[in-house]
């Protein structure tokens, strides 16, 4: 099942793809306020793809920890002129990131073909919105909201939890209608989950891989990275890279990614390890 239903185009994931992150916010962790403006946004998506792309996720609101929410009508302004202007110009998926059924339903409209909801279409309306819209829909396990989240995360047992929160989603999906070849999961690294438990969540990727659809993993200059090696947002390529790489050696089919060009080459590096017959 790694050919996702994107509406009306195909995310080929047979073999490990990369998605670049553009944030269309003024306050984002990483990259806030350097794609506000609509034609910095198109040029820099339009090189995400010509570094390798197989996905572009624009997103109108940060979840950043600490971030505050963002009204419907500005994530609306924000998001969705740029994706249907990239929707003409770009020959791959365009994703919108958000968790509001207006916004996934106004985004698909302009051309969006994956919802990445970080609430994973808990919030009212938004199962019926993605079900009726035709899009993939990427399901991410967050425990409690951006603004408290990394406040005192506790598990039992993290991997037990995340593995059973996401097949209960996917089930929740089918039975809205959402058939599986239009599902991704995400773990959720960084939401609500201290580095001890992202560390265990990046060693059980197979074990998430195995509830049968594609997984997305987000590690790219997250905090995590600052708390082990302690470096700040724009000193953590080396270290991206190689969460990238771990990913797909553990299992993970599309790699959510800032630099692109860089993440590309260390997923085909990972790739080429897993095949060695058809590097």
């Amino acid at each position: 099942m790694m050919q996702v239903r994107c509406g009306d185009r195909t995310l080929d994931l047979s073999v490990p793809r990369v998605m670049g992150v553009l944030n269309v916010t003024p306050d984002s962790f990483s990259d806030g306020g350097r794609f506000f403006d609509p034609r910095q946004a198109v040029a820099e998506a339009q090189r995400m793809v010509a570094d390798g792309a197989a996905i572009v996720d624009v997103g109108g609101e940060s979840t950043r920890p600490g971030a505050e929410p963002v009204g419907l009508e500005e994530e609306l302004r924000r998001v969705v002129p740029v994706v249907r202007e990239l929707a003409g110009r770009l020959a791959v998926p365009i994703s919108v990131d958000t968790s509001k059924p207006e916004v996934m339903r106004a985004a698909v409209e302009a051309g969006a073909g994956l919802i990445n909801d970080v609430y994973a279409l808990r919030a009212p309306g938004a199962l019926e919105a993605a079900a009726a819209s035709g899009a993939a829909v990427c399901l991410m396990h967050m425990q409690g909201e951006p603004r408290t989240m990394q406040h005192d995360p506790q598990y039992d047992d993290v991997v037990d939890e995340v593995h059973a929160f996401l097949g209960a989603r996917m089930v929740a999906c089918e039975q809205a209608g959402i058939a599986r070849d239009r599902l991704l999961i995400d773990p959720g690294f960084g939401f609500g989950k201290s580095v001890e438990h992202n560390l265990a969540l990046i060693n059980a990727l197979d074990r998430l891989a195995a509830l049968g659809v594609p997984v997305l993993a987000g590690l790219s200059r997250k905090s995590m990275i600052g708390r082990l090696l302690d470096r700040p947002v724009d000193q953590r390529l080396p270290a991206s890279v190689a969460l990238a790489t771990i990913a797909v050696l553990k299992g993970a089919r599309l790699i959510r990614a800032h630099d692109v060009a860089a993440t590309v080459d260390a997923v085909r590096i990972a790739t080429a390890v897993l095949n060695p017959h058809h590097p």
